[in-house]
């Protein structure tokens, strides 16, 4: 089992979420924020999830508040926006730091030293492609829109 599905995440409402049931999922990382100008990535988003989900694949959602506090809501807050605004159904987790000394391990393997697309999360809704072995596949920038034609060829290419 690949360091990326070893992993179990601190889940919304404090369950854990274990990654490895998505090693059978080309998933999208997303760290994402209820206050940001990019917010409404999240239909795009979730889209995304539903429209290749029966092909193995998922998003995953990574509430953060590094950036300009963007994310200040409690688990349930986050869910409620979540669900009432956007319809999301993808998995999402606890709050994570991205970057920094208390950068989250999921986040260190994603773009720590010795990844394969190091440097620091930019700003909310950074994209990491992650195939069914672990490895990411490519990185985009929080401006990328989850109907970029980059994006969606990377996923159609990586799908079986």
């Amino acid at each position: 089992m690949s360091a990326f599905h070893q992993l179990v995440l601190p889940g919304l409402g404090g369950q854990e979420l274990p990654l490895a049931p998505f090693g059978d999922k080309l998933t999208l990382v997303v760290n994402v924020a209820s206050q940001c100008g990019l917010t409404p990535q999240y239909a795009g988003l979730e889209r995304l999830h539903q429209q290749y989900r029966e092909r193995g694949f998922s998003v995953l959602g990574v509430p953060c508040n590094q950036f300009a506090a963007q994310e200040p809501g409690s688990d349930e807050e986050i869910r409620a926006f979540c669900s009432l605004n956007y319809g999301v159904s993808f998995p999402l987790t606890g709050k994570l730091e991205v970057n920094g000394p208390q950068r989250h391990p999921l986040y260190r393997l994603l773009a720590g030293e010795g990844a394969d697309f190091p440097g620091d999360i930019s700003w909310n809704f950074e994209k990491f492609l992650v195939d069914r072995d672990g490895r990411v596949l490519a990185r985009f920038s929080p401006r990328t829109s989850p109907d970029d034609p980059a994006l969606i060829q990377a996923i159609e290419a990586a799908l079986p």
